[in-house]
């Protein structure tokens, strides 16, 4: 694949041997895309290690259609039974014309810089038996461990500038993520990954120099951005700053616009080590980075079906109806139950469904707005308890364990989208922008994408309890 971008003018090294040579590349050894490793992989482990997980945010908890093999929303990284890792080992310096020839060794994993016709430079990969490599992209290859595509969430306006786009963004070799097979298990991220032919091309356009030391280093089309958390992720939430890491996984400030020509500052006391909260956007979808030490501090599913229990258990009452209330199974999404809670997200006030209410805007026709409305309509409403006018919407409580910041009672919705967790939830994620379009950010609900509207993004919610 060639990633286009821009060029410096650059003078070409002689060519350097960056380690001694040793055994080459070899092919990765399969990775289990489910919640669980492989069996059989791992004989002499009682338990397998696991590196962590990364999480597509947008999606609640699975894909639409169903988390299926490497295309899902969830995958845990544990350590492979043998080494796949790459690290740097010889620069070469060759003519462009004779690229082809010197990569046709498809066991021997390389990066091509293309710095003019005339002119590139290869830097020979080989075989790093201390780390385990796992790859991400829109390509469905089998060197891609996490097949991701792009996240349509809803309440994003689609369309205009920053709008959503019916081409994907996401590169088909996007990044690489390197894990230390030995405590503390250290995992880095490098912009790009390796094609079937074991090869990374930057072409005459992309984004490339050289450093300080001599090296070459570059950036991918649209980009890897990274922001790490600035203080612990369960703890109290502080977003960090969103930075580009670059092919050799150098920290540098954002571009002016996602594919500019210009690379941004380097920020050298920062690193391209992922941290528990660390995010990933790949322009076009964002993932979460949980170590196992964040995820033991969140609910599991079991927990959040047994919140979900209590919820009902209380008897929660719509005021106007007095008919009880009650959440659906976490395994029923988007279908809208009959006992289903619904809230005014302007006021918190939460009632079960009636298509009454319906505020019409000066100068609308007679049709606008009107009653009658099948429940899946929402649209501005009176609410009966305050007379606050906004959206009503059903609530859904949040399946996606891993996107909860603690164990505390689901208290509190993201507006305007209804989506059920802890107060240090919304509270959190509320103050995080996420990157959308070319150099746009907008905070949004982790558990469906959606942008967040209001004071705060969320709101508490007031339920009625049972009469007797």
């Amino acid at each position: 694949m060639v990633l286009e971008g821009s060029s410096e003018a650059l003078c070409p090294p002689p060519s350097l041997e960056l380690r001694p040579s040793c055994n080459k590349s070899q092919p990765s050894a399969p990775l289990g895309s489910g919640p669980h490793p492989p069996e059989g992989l791992y004989p002499g482990d009682k338990e397998p290690v696991k590196y962590g997980e990364l999480i597509v945010l947008g999606y609640n908890g699975s894909l639409t259609n169903g988390d299926k093999g490497r295309r899902r929303s969830r995958l845990a990284l544990y350590k492979r039974p043998k080494a796949n890792g790459v690290k740097p080992d010889v620069i070469h310096n060759i003519s462009t014309p004779l690229v082809s020839k010197a990569l046709s060794n498809k066991s021997q994993h390389s990066i091509s810089y293309t710095l003019s016709r005339s002119h590139s430079v290869i830097v020979e990969y080989t075989h790093d038996s201390s780390r385990d490599m796992f790859q991400i992209g829109r390509s469905t290859e089998s060197m891609i461990d996490f097949v991701v595509t792009d996240t349509s969430p809803s309440g994003h306006g689609g369309g205009g500038e920053g709008g959503q786009s019916a081409q994907s963004t996401i590169s088909r070799y996007a990044c690489r993520i390197l894990c230390e097979r030995t405590p503390p298990y250290t995992t880095r991220i490098y912009a790009a990954g390796f094609d079937s032919s074991n090869n990374i091309f930057l072409g005459e356009r992309a984004a490339k120099w050289r450093t300080s030391d001599g090296l070459m280093d570059g950036l991918t089309t649209n980009g890897v951005l990274v922001m790490h958390p600035a203080a612990e992720f369960v703890g109290e939430l502080a977003p960090g700053v969103w930075r580009e890491i670059s092919v050799c996984g150098n920290v540098y400030a954002l571009r002016e616009t996602r594919s500019a020509q210009q690379r941004g500052k380097l920020v050298e006391n920062e690193s391209n080590a992922l941290q528990d909260g660390s995010l990933i956007d790949l322009c076009g979808a964002t993932l979460l980075w949980r170590t196992p030490a964040g995820l033991r501090r969140t609910p599991t599913l079991k927990q959040l079906e047994s919140l979900r229990q209590e919820l009902n258990a209380a008897r929660p009452q719509c005021p106007v109806g007095f008919n009880t209330l009650a959440f659906p199974s976490l395994a029923q999404r988007e279908i809208v139950d009959k006992k289903q809670p619904w809230v005014y997200v302007n006021c918190g006030h939460v009632h079960g469904y009636h298509n009454w209410g319906f505020r019409r805007e000066r100068g609308a026709g007679p049709g606008a707005g009107g009653a009658g409305g099948s429940l899946a309509t929402t649209g501005d409403r009176e609410c009966p308890m305050c007379r606050r006018v906004g959206p009503y919407v059903p609530l859904w409580l949040g399946c996606e364990g891993g996107l909860y910041l603690d164990e505390g009672p689901p208290t509190h919705a993201f507006c305007p989208c209804g989506h059920v967790c802890s107060e240090k939830t919304v509270r959190g994620w509320s103050q995080i922008p996420l990157p959308h379009g070319t150099h746009a950010f907008h905070a949004a609900c982790p558990f469906c994408g959606t942008w967040l509207t209001g004071e705060h993004g969320y709101i508490r919610l007031i339920f009625q309890g049972p009469l007797d």
